[in-house]
């Protein structure tokens, strides 16, 4: 499918109303409540979507809502992917200029990337998902993100794809330290100049 043809989709899926008891993060038409970092002209917005492709940036929610900070909660994001394409969405992370967000957990968006086994849905580095099947490319899925207290869970279309408590002591994974439950906002991920990711009804509940 072409990328003029994923685009028409997105024109043809209407945004969505947050359900009951989620507030919006994205309002749809312009970057009101968030900041890019190195690269930001990588994000653009079309139809309603952010979207993700150039060199890699971040994208990070910086608004009034609960102070962006969320530490029990859960997040839905309806997500798009061409071919070959890496993504993810972050959570409990915090602004920063350049390179890969060192504080906090990504939720990995992989369907078909090569190169990296780690799947759509994975706690990437935490609890990894290698099935591929469990979306597909050039369609709409949601990624469902709950942490409560220390306990992860991470559905895709309503599947449970991954489960994780966090160890006393944990001192996070080899490669980010700052891979620790604690309070932080959201970002979006653009990883490579060869991916083309699609992001929108971005909308969390606040769990107390």
């Amino acid at each position: 499918m072409t990328k003029y043809l994923c685009l028409v989709l997105v024109a043809l899926t209407p945004l969505m109303a947050a359900e009951e008891g989620f507030t919006s993060l994205f309002n749809g038409k312009d970057f009101t409540g968030w900041k890019g970092n190195e690269n930001p002209g990588t994000f653009t917005i079309q139809n309603g979507a952010i979207v993700a492709h150039g060199p890699r940036s971040h994208v990070f929610y910086v608004g009034e809502f609960n102070n962006h900070s969320f530490k029990d909660f859960e997040l839905r994001v309806d997500v798009m992917t061409l071919p070959r394409s890496n993504g993810g969405v972050y959570v409990q992370t915090e602004y920063q200029d350049s390179g890969w967000p060192g504080k906090g957990f990504e939720v990995q968006v992989n369907n078909t990337y090569p190169g990296d086994p780690r799947r759509t849905g994975s706690l990437y580095e935490v609890a990894d998902n290698a099935d591929a099947g469990v979306a597909k490319d050039n369609e709409w899925f949601t990624e469902s993100i709950v942490f409560q207290g220390d306990h992860v869970t991470i559905k895709v279309n309503d599947k449970l794809v991954a489960e994780w408590t966090q160890p006393k002591e944990w001192p996070g994974t080899k490669d980010f330290p700052g891979r620790r439950i604690g309070a932080g906002t959201i970002a979006l991920q653009a990883h490579d100049p060869n991916s083309t990711v699609f992001y929108k009804n971005i909308r969390i509940k606040v769990l107390k």
